[in-house]
């Protein structure tokens, strides 16, 4: 394995939950659905805790979580553009187009999210002893909560632009309502809608 690459995806992945806090933080000021308001607010207290778990898996690797990569500051100024563009829709002065925005905005954040996650158990399957398990550890303890995020929250945006569009929209989605957390369960979701 390339340790220097190995590195360079957690320190990505840090970023990414760091970015992620500010991100939710944002979307829950443009949030209008009082249920994606609570979902959000839920999302938003696990991704400060996927942050925590980050950083003491950095501890206990012996990584700087204050080291700077070309990766990492990319996915910084992705994470600012996604929270500059829901602040544009805010000001825009349509709170259910800024809703909408910011669930695309979320949707972006969580599709790189749950890839780096994927990747850390992909690592984890790799990795020497000790790595391996500290690896695990972290994603056992995350990955089924950045499945519903991202999950979840495409159903929420999906029924939004539906809802958007003047047709009928399933709200909260049934991604939702059904505890989705694989992408075969969003397909399923998505399918049984009515």
């Amino acid at each position: 394995m390339k340790e220097d690459q190995k590195n360079e995806l957690l320190y990505q992945a840090l970023e990414t939950e760091k970015g992620g806090i500010e991100i939710y933080q944002m979307a829950l000021r443009c949030a209008v659905e009082e249920d994606l308001k609570e979902e959000w607010e839920e999302y938003l207290e696990q991704t400060k805790n996927h942050y925590q778990i980050l950083l003491e898996v950095f501890q206990e690797l012996g990584l700087d979580s204050d080291e700077e990569t070309p990766g990492r500051k990319v996915v910084r100024h992705i994470g600012e553009s996604l929270v500059k563009a829901m602040e544009m829709a805010l000001e825009a002065g349509d709170p259910k187009a800024a809703e909408l925005v910011a669930c695309e905005c979320v949707v972006f954040a969580e599709t790189k999210d749950h890839q780096n996650w994927k990747l850390i158990g992909e690592v984890a399957k790799k990795a020497k002893s000790t790595e391996a398990k500290i690896l695990k550890n972290a994603y056992d303890r995350v990955e089924d909560e950045e499945d519903e995020h991202l999950y979840h929250t495409m159903g929420w945006c999906r029924e939004l632009w539906i809802n958007s569009l003047g047709m009928k929209a399933v709200l909260p989605p049934p991604e939702e309502k059904k505890g989705v957390h694989t992408a075969i369960g969003a397909a399923r979701a998505q399918s049984s809608r009515k």
